[in-house]
């Protein structure tokens, strides 16, 4: 027989024998698998826990000896598997029992012609050798299906029971058992009473099973622990002197430990101190900054003993400091006083939280007045702690064209009073007495409305309301002259010819649409420039990396696209269309963030990133808090019902990022191709969750988030290291021009090539506190979501923390702490 011969057939005979110990281990055994699978679901789904006392004993007895009956029977019905055993097995299901007959030895003439051409025939049918596929026979032998109902009750203990219940059985088995029997006059050998103490949860502190304590030892439990006993013996009672009790069951008492005291139960006495809850500090940093797009920036910094629950920034009108003059003169009608939450980290150890309050209060009618900002924190008890008020001018939008400055003054003294709607109405038929100069004649004619509106008689609260906010659009639309109108028109042509391009239309459709997105531009760029002159720190030629784009410029972008039209290569001149409408309004974005409070806030590439990276990570955080609140209401893998809002959201910040992809500095060379490499993949991780948000796969889109905001860091370090480059190179170009000398570790012909220094010098650098700094030692402010970003794994372990806290709880139902137990042994 030939060695690949053999070898299929030891296989064979291997894999048989396996199958008959399978078959006869099944014949003899599976009453006691079922039993067994029995008694674990008894346990596991709380039935044992649930059987009357006087029966469970009875029960599990029976339980037991049929246990033994089983085993004892299966191990005498079986027989251990022998080789030849296999064999026969085998050789029965080839033809003439080839196996056998190899075995056989000729008793004349075996070395035969005719004895070796038989040989050959049996190596040849052994070769057809297969596993035999084992058959244990349970249907015949379990008539009643008796295995698969236990197979049943084992699934649906795996997949409903828990540690919880299976823990209740073994104590209900041991009470019983424990029980003094009839006539009996000693003591019960089990326990008569349990206890726990349970912190409150802010404190992330476990429960104390009081049975378990040392005799002697002081009980030190946070304020506001939750003290439960549960009582099994008759004439158990609990005295304490800690705090009110909670609950009114006789047989489960609890209490609420407010003060030091002692606590005796059956004997049992439990020295309890408790240990104070410290108020909560919160500071502010520094002095609060008004940024460029008018919105309020305010860093602070909370601790608590325990973890800081919540924070409030609470702002007041300084009327002391207000310049009662023109229309602030009259008394000013009253107003509730802001309240804005304070971000704090969602999970993780909350004793000292730091973060930035970012909001824009442009509209409130206290904006650019002087006001008084407390920032206050709340523990888990509700105690307070403030910090020093601060004064300061509420941040708000700033307007530089005069008709709109004076519409916004108008506003704010109607809004101050309703008292000054006579002199409001003289200023604004002052502002209308002629329509030339206004935008177009529908606002002309609503200003003038205006007029009629305060002069009609008494003004009650909701007209004021509603004349406010048309003032605000009135001054928005004359401080931009139109701009987001052109905007509008310049993206809705490039739309139709991109949409022209996709459906191949004719040549002179496609050439009557160009035409069209070349008017719309340049009425575009035309309103820019006005813009421009009116603030020369603002001119649209300025892009974020600090290069001009010029006139020409635009005008050959568009030459390009026209002429790989005209050679037939529309995929390319669409992919240079859309980088070009991301290109124009990212001119329209610098527009609105330039001006005052431009300078020192870096550069504008790293804010804009930065912002939308901040948004990036909130949007994120309220993903998953919305998931969150699914589970704790039981409705995870429902579709969730603000998925659509967050898909929109997530939809608006990928364009925002492609715009500033359209205008990254520094494209050609390697760290700014890196950086827009990361871009590119935020971009399309950002796609991904945003289809997932409308699937209503609300984890994955959390997974690509995370992906996203990570890119973009990647990208914003490149473009970090970029920029710090660009700064010594201009500093050595400098330093060379007044010297004449190259500045130490600058030579005239740039770094060498793998040199370690050179490449130390230029890596970001990061300062004690984690912050990012480039090569110079500035400071890159990026804002909390670069610092903390959005760890998948740091996101599981705040669920795993939440399903603990809320496992722990006793206040809530039975059902639900087993699900949570569940899934705490399984994750």
């Amino acid at each position: 027989m030939s060695a690949k011969t053999t070898g299929r057939v030891a296989r064979a005979l291997r894999l048989t024998r396996w199958g008959m110990v399978w078959e006869r281990g099944a014949r003899a055994f599976w009453p006691v698998a079922t039993i067994l699978a029995c008694l674990f679901a008894a346990f596991a789904l709380g039935i044992v826990a649930a059987v009357p006392p006087q029966a469970l004993l009875w029960l599990a007895g029976m339980a037991l000896v049929a246990l033994i009956a089983a085993a004892i029977r299966g191990g005498l019905s079986y027989r251990r598997v022998r080789a030849v055993d296999a064999v026969e097995r085998l050789d029965r299901t080839l033809p003439d029992r080839p196996l056998a007959a190899l075995a056989d030895r000729a008793a004349i003439g075996g070395e035969g012609a005719l004895w070796q051409a038989h040989l050959a025939q049996m190596q040849a049918r052994a070769a057809q050798a297969r596993a035999v596929r084992p058959d244990a026979g349970l249907a015949r032998r379990d008539p009643f299906a008796l295995r698969l109902a236990g197979l049943v009750a084992l699934a649906m203990a795996l997949l409903f029971g828990g540690a919880a219940q299976m823990g209740q059985g073994v104590q209900a088995i041991a009470a019983t058992v424990s029980r003094p029997l009839a006539g009996d006059t000693g003591t019960a050998v089990g326990p008569s009473w349990e206890g726990w103490a349970e912190p409150p949860a802010y404190t992330r502190r476990p429960t104390i099973y009081l049975n378990a304590l040392p005799e002697g030892e002081v009980l030190e439990l946070p304020r506001g622990s939750a003290v439960s006993f549960r009582l099994y013996g008759d004439g158990v009672t609990v005295t304490q002197g800690i705090g009110a009790a909670v609950g009114d069951d006789p047989r489960a008492p609890g209490f609420r430990a407010d003060a030091s005291g002692v606590i005796e139960v059956a004997g049992r006495r439990f020295d309890v101190t408790v240990l104070p809850d410290l108020a909560p500090l919160i500071r502010a940093g520094a002095a609060p900054v008004r940024r460029a797009d008018g919105r309020l920036v305010q860093d602070f910094r909370a601790e608590d003993d325990h973890g800081v629950m919540a924070g409030r920034a609470r702002i007041d009108l300084d009327l002391v400091a207000v310049d009662r003059r023109f229309g602030l003169a009259a008394p000013p009608e009253p107003r509730e006083a802001v309240e804005l939450a304070l971000p704090l980290p969602r999970g993780g150890d909350r004793r000292e939280v730091s973060g930035q309050l970012v909001e824009d209060l442009s509209r409130h009618p206290w904006a650019n007045l002087p006001v008084t900002l407390v920032l206050e924190a709340v523990d888990g008890i509700d105690q307070t702690g403030a910090a020093a008020p601060m004064q300061m001018v509420l941040p708000g939008r700033r307007f530089f064209e005069p008709r709109a400055a004076a519409l916004i003054e108008l506003r704010r003294d109607l809004l101050w009073s309703r008292e000054n709607a006579g002199r409001s109405a003289e200023i604004l038929r002052a502002i209308t007495w002629r329509p030339d100069g206004f935008i177009d004649q529908p606002l002309y004619l609503q200003l003038r409305g205006g007029v009629r509106v305060l002069e009609s008689g008494p003004l009650s609260g909701e007209a004021r309301d509603k004349l406010a906010e048309a003032l605000w659009k009135a001054a928005i639309q004359l401080e931009d002259g139109g701009l987001a109108d052109a905007l509008e028109r310049m993206k809705q042509a490039q739309e139709k010819l991109s949409e022209a391009i996709r459906n191949g239309a004719s040549p002179d459709e496609i050439q009557r649409l160009m035409d069209e997105l070349r008017e719309a531009t340049d009425a575009y760029t035309r309103m820019l420039a006005e813009q421009g002159e009116r603030d020369p720190a603002e001119r649209f030629t300025q892009n974020q990396g600090g290069q001009r784009i010029t006139g020409d410029q635009i005008q050959q972008m568009m030459d390009e696209i026209q002429r790989l039209m005209n050679e037939g290569r529309m995929a390319e001149a669409q992919q240079l269309l859309e980088q070009f409408n991301r290109m124009m309004e990212n001119l329209q974005v610098q527009q609105a963030q330039g001006g005052e409070g431009q300078q020192g806030q870096g550069n504008p590439s790293m804010n804009g990133l930065a912002d939308t990276l901040r948004q990036q990570q909130q949007l994120s955080d309220e993903a998953f808090r919305d998931l969150q609140e699914q589970f704790g209401e039981g409705q995870l893998g429902q579709p969730s019902e603000r998925g659509g809002e967050f898909a929109d959201r997530q939809r608006q910040l990928r364009e925002e990022l492609g715009q500033q992809r359209g205008l990254l500095p520094g494209q050609g060379s390697d760290l700014g191709d890196q950086a827009g490499r990361q871009l590119d993949e935020a971009g399309r991780a950002m796609e991904d969750a945003e289809q997932a948000l409308r699937d209503g796969d609300t984890g994955g889109a959390l997974q690509r988030q995370a992906d996203a905001i990570e890119s973009m860091r990647e990208g914003m370090r490149a473009l970090s290291d970029m920029l710090g480059q660009q700064d010594r190179r201009q500093a050595g170009e400098g330093q060379e021009g007044q010297d004449g000398q190259q500045p130490e570790g600058q030579p005239g012909e740039g770094p060498r090539a793998g040199s370690d220094a050179t490449t130390r010098d230029l890596r970001p650098m990061l300062d004690p506190l984690g912050r990012q700094m480039d090569g110079n030692g500035n400071m890159i402010t990026l804002g909390d979501p670069l610092a903390e970003g959005a760890d998948p794994s740091r996101r599981a372990r705040d669920l795993l923390d939440e399903i603990r806290r809320r496992s722990g709880q006793r206040e809530r139902p039975q059902d639900e702490r087993d699900y949570l137990g569940r899934l705490l042994e399984r994750f």
